[in-house]
């Protein structure tokens, strides 16, 4: 018996013709996954409203429901959950018997936001490692949440702003998705957070209630507030306007104390939207591939203990390594003026 014996196979099946057009499959749409050039789009049904606010009104999207089969020139391929953001996607190949899965970034912890990540088998498996030390291991959202909630109310009986940094899509979305139930006190956005705001809540998502902070008049007082903004807002001209606060950044890469220092900020919450180090191991294993390439951040560590234990692995490096502790393209490709 072979690692790949029970490998499924999707039901349903469409047919697009003029597959050899210029195409571009889309596993999600942060700035290192989704680029501009190509004549046309795939994502997800779930993913269509993020990926179209990122790509503009003239980009030709196709979209697609989860596990749904398209054939190109007898190529079957499919789109599966990868449970990082809302529309994130593993990007699923069939070809005479043989199946690959990319995995786009992806985490297999609980989140509100997106569909659930789902582990599809295959022989070979393309697998981010942004977080690949075992160093990197991610407490309950929930604990992070309640030190969230524990910081802000300290900052407000300070009479003090809270302005926590997040990425705009995504990461931010799911913090106010976290706050929803018990919120300290009002909730103010940027911009770039604003927007995609929209497009969750579009999809059905619950978010706590927000308000795009530039709509306020001048000389509004923030104390007690949360501010929510990308990294790029940091040391801004922007932040001006809420007057005394605390900063705070909600990120994977606060686990290590030096990331912190770097940001400059008072508190680092960690909180990924990519699998940690024993989720990871244990999405390799449970895909049942005999072939695993390993792309993204940290790939050595990775390669090197599957390849003790069997498994073919090798390092695979890419223009785009995911995850950096910097912040990544905006909307419109560019960090969104206030």
């Amino acid at each position: 018996m072979t690692r790949t014996d029970s490998i499924a196979r999707p039901d349903t099946s469409i047919s697009i013709r003029g597959s050899r057009s210029t195409r571009a499959i889309i596993t999600h749409a942060h700035g290192d996954h989704a680029r501009w050039g190509s004549r046309r789009y795939l994502c997800s049904l779930e993913g269509e409203r993020v990926l179209r606010t990122r790509l503009g009104p003239d980009a030709t999207i196709e979209s697609v429901a989860y596990g749904q089969t398209i054939d190109f020139d007898g190529v079957r391929v499919s789109l599966h959950p990868a449970g990082h953001i809302l529309g994130s996607a593993q990007i699923r190949v069939e070809h005479h018997g043989e199946v690959w899965v990319a995995s786009g970034d992806y985490k297999t912890d609980p989140d509100s936001t997106c569909t659930p990540f789902e582990l599809v088998r295959c022989h070979t498996f393309i697998t981010e490692s942004t977080f690949g030390l075992p160093i990197y291991r991610w407490t309950d959202e929930h604990e992070v949440f309640d030190d969230l909630r524990t910081w802000w109310s300290a900052n407000r009986d300070a009479d003090r702003a809270s302005i926590l940094f997040a990425y705009a899509l995504g990461k931010a979305q799911r913090l106010l998705a976290g706050l929803a139930d018990a919120p300290v006190g009002p909730i103010y956005t940027h911009g770039a957070v604003e927007r995609l705001n929209r497009d969750y809540r579009a999809a059905g998502v619950r978010l706590a209630n927000t308000q795009y902070a530039t709509e306020l008049p001048k000389g509004h007082r923030y104390s007690g507030s949360l501010i929510v903004a990308p990294p790029s807002a940091s040391g801004s001209t922007w932040l001006r306007r809420f007057g005394e606060a605390s900063t705070g950044f909600a990120s994977g890469w606060m686990r290590l104390r030096g990331a912190r220092r770097r940001r400059t900020v008072d508190r680092g919450f960690v909180l990924s939207d990519h699998v940690d180090w024993p989720s990871l191991l244990s999405a390799v294993e449970g895909t049942g591939a005999e072939c695993v390439w390993v792309t993204h951040g940290t790939r050595e560590p990775l390669v090197r203990w599957l390849c003790e234990r069997g498994i073919d692995a090798r390092p695979m490096a890419s223009h785009w390594e995911g995850e950096e502790d910097q912040e990544p393209l905006d909307i419109a490709g560019e960090v969104v003026p206030e």
